[in-house]
């Protein structure tokens, strides 16, 4: 009798302990794991790699392979020439403008560990995996930006995002730029030479400086989109666009690789031997769809 009782006896307290642990875990009290990130919708307004409010300017030859706008404003200069591109109707870009503020919302809803909060850090020389990270200022990246892992990653950034000459972002272990997205409070500066990667939805406006490159998009909503001398493409969420084995043999085609190539030629002593990190202005278009070995 007193084996059986003592047999019980533990029983009943491990099933105690259980039903604590899953009444802790159901009050948000007991962390069962973290949760990941998921990628918000830009509705319509993932057609477009350029979308301003007030004005688009492009001055200097630039390639932008995905729909470009402005509402509601009207104004967009250097299209045509100097500049390539689909320009979209009034009425479209104006709804692409109504899902870019939802998707611009949902991003400042989503929730940054404290762990994550980079407040006075330099981005470059960074390595991160999918996640939310958070400015309570100012952002900066001086070199190098990787983001390894496939996955969603999300930056809150209360005030402006600055990248200085020759900064990049580089996609590595499966991530890619269509599952990156930059919620920038007032405005984002690509600086000289930058190779950057991701969607920034800026609540003012977006300034692309001579020789930058951005494989994602240049969303403003409330000011203006300005470009010069740049190559800007939209890519896909979660995939590229074809079937490449790697950043390092891409073919420079429209997106092609699932790290997420830069599309268009970027070297400027030699177009056909280009690669998106060389830092060399917009050549040409690159082949539609490469097959990027």
């Amino acid at each position: 009798m007193g084996l059986r009782r003592s047999k019980a006896v533990r029983h009943l307290t491990y099933k105690v302990r259980f039903l604590g642990f899953v009444a802790l875990a159901l009050a948000g009290m007991w962390p069962i794991a973290a949760q990941a990130a998921t990628v918000p919708t830009l509705g319509s307004a993932a057609n477009f790699a350029v979308l301003g409010a007030t004005t688009v300017t492009c001055t200097g030859p630039s390639v932008i392979v995905g729909d470009v706008g402005v509402s509601p404003g009207t104004a967009i200069t250097g299209f045509p020439t100097p500049c390539t591109g689909t320009l979209a109707a009034a009425a479209v870009a104006a709804q692409a403008q109504s899902d870019a503020l939802l998707a611009y919302n949902g991003l400042v809803g989503a929730t940054c560990p404290a762990a994550n909060n980079l407040t006075g850090t330099d981005l470059g020389g960074l390595t991160l995996k999918p996640g939310v990270y958070c400015f309570s200022s100012t952002a900066q990246l001086t070199g190098t930006l990787t983001l390894s892992g496939a996955g969603v990653y999300i930056f809150q950034i209360v005030s402006k995002i600055t990248t200085a000459t020759n900064s990049s972002v580089v996609m590595a272990s499966g991530a890619v730029c269509g599952n990156v997205f930059w919620q920038v409070g007032s405005s984002a500066t690509l600086g000289t030479g930058t190779a950057f990667a991701g969607n920034i939805l800026a609540n003012t406006s977006i300034t692309l400086v001579s020789g930058t490159s951005l494989n994602g998009r240049a969303i403003a909503l409330n000011g203006a989109v300005t470009m010069d001398t740049n190559m800007v493409s939209a890519c896909a969420a979660g995939t590229g666009h074809g079937n490449g084995k790697g950043k390092e043999h891409c073919n420079q085609g429209v997106g092609n690789g699932p790290e997420g190539c830069d599309p268009g030629n970027s070297n400027q002593g030699d177009p056909s031997r280009s690669n998106d990190e060389l830092g060399g202005v917009p050549g040409d278009p690159g082949r539609q769809g490469g097959n990027g070995k």
